[in-house]
């Protein structure tokens, strides 16, 4: 088919359509909440918008599998692994027709998402950039204006791009793109290493992916996304946020760069994408891809990794639970250390054996109750960059902790669960 249509993808699951138009204010996150992680993807129409918007397009571990046509977690994690690596080349060819939105950002799903956020935001918009090398990442847009937006840019590669045109004066040319197949998602949320182009990923996961030029900046972006937004990142900065994010709190007011748009296009026929801040879908998204390079490092000190997780209650990114086979005493403590280098935003990370599912919180705790002891299993390591999601820390300097819930080697029926024989 070629394409990397949200219609695509959904036309593989279950979906749910919502009747009834959704006020800009506070309905779809209710709705999305309300939904998420039970089965069908949803979708939904938002006032004044020119398009229907899906959402829980990958709120679960099953819709990432069949996304990436995998069974289990290790072949995921090898797969996006080895497109990281071997990313295939984007070579743009053809056009892609859409209307122009006369609106401008006004005839988009612009939400407000939760009270006492600072605006109407776009919390799924893909940026494309390129200068001496090409860079595609997702952030989210703060709308105050038809043709004027703020955007909040971590200090990553687009930020590097920005920067180096912002301290001459100038502004950056970018493409913004919503409602992509979620692969062309994932990819955008990872973080190869410099001048690897995100969409080179995404060409490597999904099959038959093709790309055409923007219309104004030449920027390559997918065939059959649903909206294109071409503008400039400004020099100026102004405020953006309050926004809640991945951890359910609210990331503060900072000066963030200002988006002038030029103009807006859209497919009618295809609809957008909402990602709802502290959602499973949210969780997913930011988590998973951390996941695979937790699972790549650790799996360099231990036998065996059986199961990683950056669970949802961290937001996807705070908190671990890592299931590893053990050779050797202090191979957990090993594999604290590789977690915390494999993924340097990591807070927390609980290390634990094999009969342990890290998915059963209610194991982990057993495991932590009966297994470590704090004397001689806990890990802290003071005063070392982590995560600025994490209110707790001062602008992202924090400390970590690693728990080794690990029994010894050569541990009796003392360190066994009781069990129950299975009847046939």
């Amino acid at each position: 088919m070629g394409d990397a249509s949200l219609s695509r993808y959904l036309s593989t699951l279950e979906v749910e359509r919502i009747d009834r138009v959704l006020s800009r204010e506070y309905e779809p996150t209710r709705l999305i909440l309300e939904k998420q992680g039970r089965g069908p993807a949803l979708l939904f129409r938002v006032e004044k918008s020119l398009q229907e918007s899906a959402a829980n397009i990958l709120d679960t571990r099953d819709k990432l599998y069949r996304a990436l046509r995998v069974s289990n977690d290790e072949e995921a994690y090898r797969k996006i692994l080895g497109a990281m690596s071997e990313p295939a080349e984007v070579r743009t060819s053809g056009t892609y027709n859409m209307a122009e939105a006369p609106n401008g950002l006004y005839d988009l799903p612009i939400i407000k998402f939760y009270e006492g956020e600072g605006g109407y935001y776009i919390s799924s918009g893909v940026f494309v950039a390129c200068t001496d090398f090409c860079n595609a990442s997702i952030h989210r847009i703060m709308v105050v204006g038809s043709r004027e937006a703020r955007v909040r840019i971590v200090p990553r590669h687009l930020w590097k791009m920005y920067s180096s045109k912002a301290k001459r004066g100038e502004k950056l040319p970018v493409t913004i793109f919503m409602g992509a197949h979620p692969l062309v998602i994932l990819s955008a949320a990872l973080s190869p290493k410099l001048g690897v182009f995100e969409l080179g990923i995404a060409a490597r996961l999904l099959e038959g992916l093709e790309f055409v030029e923007s219309p104004i900046h030449g920027n390559p972006i997918p065939r059959g996304v649903s909206t294109v937004i071409e503008g400039w990142l400004m020099p100026e900065l102004a405020d953006e946020g309050p926004y809640v994010d991945a951890l359910m709190t609210y990331d503060r007011v900072r000066k963030q760069p200002v988006l002038k748009v030029e103009k807006v296009y859209y497919n009618k026929d295809e609809p957008t994408h909402v990602i709802v801040g502290g959602s499973l879908e949210h969780t997913i998204l930011m988590g998973f891809p951390r996941e695979a390079s937790i699972w790549e490092s650790v799996s360099r000190v231990v036998p065996r990794v059986h199961k990683v997780r950056l669970t949802s209650p961290g937001g996807g990114w705070l908190h671990a639970i890592i299931s590893i086979e053990k050779g050797h005493e202090g191979d957990a403590k090993n594999a604290i250390m590789a977690a915390f280098a494999g993924h340097p935003s990591l807070k927390h990370v609980v290390i634990v054996d094999p009969d342990i599912d890290p998915d059963r919180p209610d194991l982990v705790e057993w495991a932590i109750a009966t297994r470590f002891q704090a004397d001689k299993d806990l890990v802290i390591v003071n005063n070392v960059r982590g995560s600025t999601l994490d209110p707790s820390s001062s602008d992202g300097l924090t400390a970590k902790m690693g728990i080794d819930a690990t029994k010894p080697l050569n541990a009796g029926m003392e360190y066994e669960r009781g069990r129950i024989p299975w009847k046939p």
